[in-house]
């Protein structure tokens, strides 16, 4: 393996000049073909500004099924996902194709707020980058994807005057791009990207900040239960392992240490190629023990994909992320927890299961290659998605570089509901100002107060797995007693160590917090997200009233695939079985877990027979329908689905239009054939069905 101690490494020039076309990603159809086609390179006006796509996810940029490509192949591709609206029609189409980016000879890319917002796929902003994108700007970006285009080498700002100044070719300063970024991040942008800097940083040519708790005199301070945690891994020295600090403070960049590293298999092949381009293919990964794969995504995307991308290689293409992923595994031994043995389909675990299931603890730091890696916060440890050149980086060092987020504090109080749940809590956060107008970005977000306390550790996990729907930086319920009682029967830990563990992990008072949002939970009613996004929250009862008929029910997810969710879908079957009522019949009901041991809680409290009788479909463990690969997908734009599933961005689960609502309520509403709402002792009404009424 070579030395990185020796290896050449220099920083970018201190001016650059851009040599194309800018791209405006614009809410209008005929203006994106006009300059993807036509020809047409237009000024930034306020008139166009206006226009701007707000909201682009990385599911718009690279729709799942391009995540398939793994290398340079990429760039064909970005934005075949992005809808915009046809000014003739009124009606939403995709009007980017094939090629057509990498054709145009752009070097720009613009949008509005949120961009990149969703999933932490570096598929993303490398197919911009193998498409030719050098630049990319938005009025607001978010964290992951900002920070995965900052590792590639891309440049992004939100400074829009940067556009007038490439499209005159006049040399742009560096420092357009490295202003007001913490020194780590700066140098990390003038060495063109997170491994080259790595290299300067093992070759002792980088400048590190010092913890502010390091400075003569310094005063302690109080931390949110998040910056303890920062506090406990701060990278002080790391050639003699000298980890954690008195206390940090929002702003301060360092590298921290982490305790658990995984990845599943969209993201590990291109991590392990880019490992093994830059390590050698005999480079070996640092601390193999403390890294996890995982075959989830993908087992079932034979069920869900069309006959068209099947002929087009796509499944073959699929298939061999596995093949990278299992090889890569072997070679390391690194764990894999693959798909399951002696069953047709599904995998052992979702990760974002499987981790706090097994291996997450108060107190941790874990990184994931997915958004929702957020999800093991609920037992009061940090965890956070990164992107591919992040996960690589950390094969290496083991740590991985954070600038300390601020914090914000949702309180919720007051006795909720019999029929509210943790995600009707979501999904009433979601439509906060401080929320839709993105000032959340970036940022912690803790959740407290009386009935965030009175949740289980499965409601705690719906909340911060759902802190990658807030654009945060991670999420996280600081650890009480529910959580020792968590971890010592479901993990089977001995009770002294787990009350050592919980110890200390809450947050100070007097701790900063740029924001706390209070809500009474009692005004919250079961709620539904309208299709297109997460925050577009109502009130279930508003839609009752003109029933919207649905074809799909998917239950399950990460999300919504633990113990107590099941619980929930088993209790609204339970009360309509007593009504003689079943799956009604112009839907398909799907409900997926999200592990082995959740599959045997199911078969141990008769859940497996009850949703049968129902005419439920259950599925083997695994991420299906929530990223478009599994049954449960809408097949045209006319098809109405309802799901438990954390998101709904355009195209996420298929074509058609998507309403987020609660365990509860998707179970009710298979039941009933329309978005509906379950509650105690209120007896479900059937639509009549369209079938029948045919016959």
């Amino acid at each position: 393996m070579e030395d990185l101690t020796r290896r050449p490494v220099a920083k970018r020039p201190t001016t650059l000049r851009f040599d194309g076309r800018v791209l405006y990603l614009a809410d209008d159809s005929k203006l994106i073909r006009d300059q993807l086609e036509g020809g047409l390179d237009l000024e930034l006006t306020d008139e166009l500004k206006a226009k701007l796509r707000d909201q682009i996810s990385t599911d718009e940029i690279t729709p799942a099924y391009i995540c398939y490509f793994f290398d340079e192949t990429l760039g064909e591709f970005p934005y075949l996902g992005l809808r915009a609206i046809n000014p003739d029609t009124g009606e939403a189409e995709a009007p980017i194709t094939r090629g057509s980016v990498k054709n145009g000879g752009f070097v720009c890319s613009v949008a509005g707020k949120r961009r990149g917002k969703g999933s932490s796929r570096e598929q993303s902003p490398y197919a911009e980058l193998m498409a030719g994108i050098q630049v990319v700007v938005g009025e607001s970006i978010e964290r992951i994807y900002n920070e995965n285009c900052q590792n590639l080498g891309m440049l992004t700002t939100t400074d829009f005057s940067v556009i007038d100044r490439i499209l005159s070719g006049e040399d742009i300063p560096l420092s357009v791009f490295t202003d007001g970024k913490d020194e780590i991040t700066r140098q990390i942008i003038e060495y063109g990207g997170l491994f080259e800097f790595n290299v300067a940083r093992l070759q002792g040519k980088v400048s590190l900040p010092a913890p502010h708790s390091a400075e003569p005199d310094a005063a302690d301070r109080p931390m949110t239960v998040a910056e303890k945690i920062f506090a406990r891994h701060w990278v002080v020295d790391a050639a003699n392992e000298g980890v954690g600090v008195d206390w940090v403070e929002p702003g301060e960049a360092g590298f921290f240490r982490t305790d658990v590293r995984f990845s599943h298999e969209y993201v590990t092949p291109m991590s392990a190629i880019f490992f093994e381009q830059k390590m050698g293919t005999d480079g070996k990964v640092a601390d193999p023990d403390t890294v996890l794969f995982f075959r989830d995504h993908l087992t079932f995307l034979h069920k869900a994909m069309s006959q068209e991308r099947i002929e087009m290689g796509l499944l073959d293409v699929a298939n061999q992320l596995e093949v990278k992923q299992r090889e890569f595994a072997e070679r390391q031994g690194i764990t894999l927890y693959g798909e399951q043995k002696g069953h047709v389909m599904g995998s052992e675990a979702i990760c974002h299961s499987k981790i706090l299931e097994e291996y997450a603890e108060p107190g941790m730091l874990i990184i994931g290659s997915d958004s929702h890696t957020p999800h093991a916060g609920a037992i009061g440890c940090v965890a956070f998605g990164c992107g591919t050149t992040a996960i690589f980086n950390s094969w290496i060092t083991r740590d991985v570089r954070v600038r300390v987020p601020k914090s914000f504090k949702v309180v919720i109080s007051g006795a909720p509901r019999a029929n509210v749940t943790a995600k009707d809590y979501m999904l009433e956060i979601l439509r906060q100002p401080y929320i839709r107008d993105g000032h959340a970005i970036g940022q912690i977000i803790e959740y407290a107060g009386p009935a965030v306390e009175a949740l289980s550790v499965d409601e705690r996990a719906t909340m911060t797995n759902m802190a990658a729907e807030v654009g945060a930086f991670t999420g996280i319920v600081a650890a009480d007693e529910k959580t020792v009682e968590y971890l010592v029967s479901e993990r089977g830990m001995d009770e002294a160590r787990a009350r050592a563990l919980v110890e200390d992990m809450q947050s100070d008072e007097g701790a900063e917090y740029v924001k706390v949002i209070e809500i009474d939970a009692s005004t919250i009613e079961p709620m539904a997200a309208l299709p297109g996004d997460p925050g577009n929250g109502v009130f279930v009862r508003e839609l009752e009233q003109e029933p919207v008929r649905i074809e799909i029910a998917y239950a399950g997810s990460c999300t919504a695939g633990k113990k107590e969710d099941m619980d929930m879908y088993a209790r609204v079957f339970r009360e309509a079985e007593k009504q003689g009522l079943k799956v009604h019949p112009d839907v398909e009901c799907f409900i997926q877990c999200g592990s082995i041991e959740v599959r045997e809680y199911c078969r141990e409290q008769g859940y497996l027979e009850l949703f049968e009788r129902m005419g439920a479909s259950f599925i083997e463990p695994g991420c299906g329908a929530c990223i478009n690969a599994g049954p449960g997908v809408t097949r045209d734009a006319d098809q109405v689905s309802v799901s438990s599933q954390n998101r709904n961005f355009p195209g996420r689960s298929g074509p058609g239009q998507l309403y987020l609502v609660s365990p509860y309520s998707v179970a009710a509403s298979a039941v009933a054939g329309y978005v509906t709402m379950w509650e105690p002792g209120r007896p479900l009404q059937p639509l009549s069905s369209r079938k029948l009424a045919t016959v």
